[in-house]
C-alpha cells in the first residue's frame, strides 16, 4: 500500500512520538520531586507548577491533534503571514509586556501568560524553511544570503530589546540550518574566531594578547610569503584581519563590557570563566546599588554540588538534599537537570542526554528523508532548536557556559516553553506523513 493511502496514524513516525512522550513525562517528575514535600497535605493542588504543568502537557496534546488533522500545505502557504503575525507580537510586547524578573517579554490575559519570544521560533522555523525552498531563492547570491540572515536576526534583536538576553542567542541556531543549506564556511570561521577572540581578551592581559595576536599574523605572512610578494590582496587582506582583530580585542570588547552589557551579563560570564569580575568592569546595579558578590556564581556552584551528590546512581527519587531544600535557584526551569542528576545519578543523566541525542538524530533522519525541500528544512531547523536549548542548558548547569536563561526542552516547567516545543514536533509529525508529497 502506497503510503498516501495508509491511514494518519500509521503514517506518524511512532519513535519521535515515544521520546517526546518519554522525555515529558520526564519532566513531570522533576518538576514533581522539586516541589513535593512530605508535609503536603494535598498532592493534587492546582496551585503546584507539577499540575500546571500537566495541564499544558493537556493543552500542547490537544493543539498537536489539531495540528496533525491540518492539511501539510497550510504551513508552508502561510509561513510568511505566520512570521509577520509572530514579528507584531514581539513589538507589542515591548510595549504592553507583562514585567517578570527584569524582562518585559511576556504578554498575560488574566491567569495566562504567554512569552511571544518562544512562539516566534516556530514562526522563523517556518518563514526561513519557506524562504530557502522558493524556487527563486538562489542561497548562493549574496542578496538571499542577507535576506536569510534578517529573518533570523530580526526577531532575535526584538527579543534583546525585551532584555531577554538568552532567548535571543537561540536564534543563533539557525545560521545551523544555513549552514545546511550553502552558508559559506567563513561565517562559521568568523563566528568561532570572535568567540575565541572575546574569550582571549577576558583571560589574557591585553598587551600580551597584543603581542601573540601580532606574532601569529607575523608567522602566517611568513608561511605564505612567496604569496604576499606575487598578490597586493593577499597582503592587504593579511593586515586588515590584524587590524580589525586588534580594535576588536582592544577597544570593542572592552567597550562592551564597560557600556553595553548590564552587571549581571558580565557576572554570568566571569563565572563561567572561573575568575572575578575585573575593577574595571565592576558597575553598580540598575537601581544604584553595590553589587554584593556574583549571584551567578553561587547558582553555578550549588548546581554542580547536587549533580556531584548523584554520584554514579543518584539518592534515589524524593531523596536529593538539594532537590528538596531548594538549594538550587530556579530548579524547576533553567536548572531543572540538576534535579535529574542528584536523585538519579551519572546513570539517569546518560539515559536522560540519550534521549534527547536519540531524538535529534532521529529528526534529522527525517529531514534527509523529506521529498519537499520545505519538509527537510524545517526538520533541520526544529532539530538545531533542540540542540541548541539542550547544548547550552545543561553546559550551563555544569558551568561550561554563562547562566542565560534558557530552558532545557520538555523538562523546564513552563507552559509556553512546552507549548512551543510541542508544536515544533507536531508539525514535524505531520510534514513527515506526507513527506511523499511536494509540500511548497
Amino acid at each position: 500500500m502506497s503510503n498516501a493511502r495508509k491511514s494518519l496514524v500509521s503514517r506518524l513516525d511512532g519513535i519521535t512520538i515515544l521520546l517526546y512522550l518519554l522525555l515529558t513525562c520526564i519532566g513531570l517528575i522533576a518538576i514533581f520531586s522539586v516541589e513535593h514535600h512530605s508535609t503536603d497535605l494535598v498532592i493534587f493542588s492546582g496551585e503546584k507548577s507539577y499540575m500546571r504543568q500537566t495541564m499544558w502537557l493537556g493543552v500542547s496534546l490537544l493543539v498537536g491533534a489539531f495540528i496533525l488533522l491540518t492539511d501539510s500545505k497550510f504551513f508552508a502557504s502561510t509561513a510568511f503571514l505566520s512570521y509577520t503575525f509572530g514579528i507584531v507580537l514581539l513589538v507589542l510586547t515591548i510595549f504592553i509586556g507583562i514585567g517578570v524578573k527584569g524582562s518585559k517579554s511576556w504578554l498575560g490575559v488574566g491567569g495566562i501568560r504567554v512569552q511571544p519570544g518562544e512562539v516566534c521560533k516556530i514562526f522563523t522555523a517556518l518563514a526561513l524553511s519557506k524562504f530557502l525552498s522558493l524556487q527563486e531563492t538562489n542561497f548562493k547570491s549574496t542578496r538571499d544570503r542577507v535576506i536569510g540572515i534578517a529573518m533570523v536576526m530580526f526577531p532575535a534583536l526584538i527579543v534583546i530589546l525585551q532584555n531577554e538576553t538568552g532567548l535571543a542567542l537561540v536564534y543563533l541556531c539557525f545560521f545551523l540550518v544555513m549552514y545546511r543549506e550553502g552558508l559559506p564556511n567563513v561565517f562559521l570561521v568568523v563566528g568561532i574566531s570572535s568567540v575565541a577572540l572575546v574569550l582571549g581578551t577576558l583571560l589574557i592581559d591585553r598587551k600580551v594578547l597584543f603581542i601573540i595576536l601580532t606574532a601569529i599574523t607575523a608567522l602566517v605572512g611568513f608561511l605564505i610569503r612567496f604569496e604576499l610578494r606575487r598578490n597586493n590582496i593577499a597582503r592587504i587582506l593579511l593586515i586588515s584581519i590584524w587590524g580589525v582583530c586588534i580594535i576588536f580585542s582592544q577597544l570593542a570588547v572592552p567597550f562592551m563590557f564597560k557600556h553595553a552589557l548590564k552587571p549581571h551579563h558580565i557576572d554570568r560570564i566571569y563565572s563561567m570563566l572561573g575568575k572575578e569580575v575585573p575593577v574595571e568592569y565592576q558597575r553598580k546595579t540598575e537601581d544604584g546599588e553595590e553589587r554584593k558578590g556574583n549571584s551567578s556564581e553561587y547558582n553555578v556552584l550549588q548546581s554542580k554540588i547536587a549533580i556531584g551528590s548523584g554520584g554514579m546512581f543518584g539518592k534515589g527519587l524524593l531523596n536529593g538534599t538539594s532537590t528538596k531544600n531548594q538549594f538550587v535557584p530556579e530548579q524547576n526551569t533553567d536548572f531543572i537537570f540538576t534535579a535529574i542528576a542528584e536523585q538519579f545519578g551519572f546513570a539517569g543523566s546518560f539515559v536522560l542526554i540519550g534521549l534527547y541525542i536519540s531524538l535529534m538524530f532521529r529528526i534529522m533522519f527525517i529531514a534527509e528523508r523529506q521529498r519537499s525541500p520545505f519538509s527537510r528544512i524545517y526538520a533541520y531547523c526544529v532539530s538545531s532548536i533542540l540542540f541548541f536549548h539542550f547544548a547550552v542548558n545543561i553546559s550551563m548547569t555544569v558551568g561550561l557556559a554563562p547562566v542565560i536563561g534558557i530552558t532545557l526542552p520538555f523538562l523546564s516547567y513552563g507552559g509556553s516553553s512546552l507549548l512551543s516545543f510541542s508544536i515544533l514536533i507536531f508539525i514535524l509529525l505531520k510534514l513527515d506523513s506526507d513527506r511523499h508529497a511536494m509540500i511548497r
